[in-house]
């Protein structure tokens, strides 16, 4: 190595998000020669991390958190929309982000769509042969965590830098957990589905 000068905040930063994806676990890091040191531990994990991303904006509900695990594959997963037009989805496979998406995040996409279109049509937002919410529509304001943990065995990533999963079950595994959660969350929660739901109609009718 030409230079061996660690960046104090790059690794703070690391630090953070493995605090944030490893909820419960206190990682500190020391730096000796200037005297500095920061603590990490988050008891609700990717929550918070989704929170301290969404800092200083106007959130239109909780934090809402969503896990499951299918085909030896464990999905959690942390969203909360608010009123701004920004969107902000951060996916990990294994603790490790996956820069570029890949099929887990194809399957929340979906899932997301999927489910406040059949929301909007059968609760009166969307009317006879009105046309369906777009995913650009539905993502508007959503600030989310996707985090997969996956057998050795079933990864697969596309490309050479390794920041897009390409195993193709986990979109399925992913579409599925958030399609069923997500359903019962606006079922039972009928004022924060109106709220949202009522943004992603004027996205919709800003776009068109």
């Amino acid at each position: 190595f030409s230079s061996t000068n660690f960046s104090y905040t790059t690794i703070c930063e690391r630090m953070q998000e493995s605090a944030f994806l490893l909820k419960g676990i206190t990682i500190e890091v020391v730096d000796e020669e200037d005297e500095r040191n920061a603590k990490f531990h988050y008891e609700r994990g990717i929550e918070e991390f989704v929170e301290d991303l969404n800092k200083g904006k106007n959130a239109l509900h909780k934090v809402l958190g969503i896990s499951g695990e299918r085909d030896k594959m464990e999905i959690e997963i942390a969203m909360q929309y608010t009123d701004s037009y920004n969107e902000n989805i951060v996916s990990f496979v294994n603790n490790v982000k996956t820069i570029d998406g890949g099929s887990h995040e194809v399957g929340f996409k979906t899932a997301l769509t999927k489910v406040f279109n059949d929301y909007a049509k059968s609760n009166g937002f969307i009317k006879g042969k009105e046309k369906a919410l777009e995913g650009s529509d539905v993502r508007e304001g959503l600030t989310a965590i996707v985090s997969l943990k996956i057998p050795e065995q079933l990864l697969q990533f596309e490309g050479q830098t390794k920041g897009k999963l390409g195993t193709p079950i986990a979109r399925t595994v992913v579409d599925s957990i958030v399609s069923e959660k997500l359903q019962f969350f606006l079922e039972e929660n009928k004022a924060i589905a109106t709220s949202i739901l009522s943004k992603m109609i004027k996205s919709k009718a800003a776009r068109e």
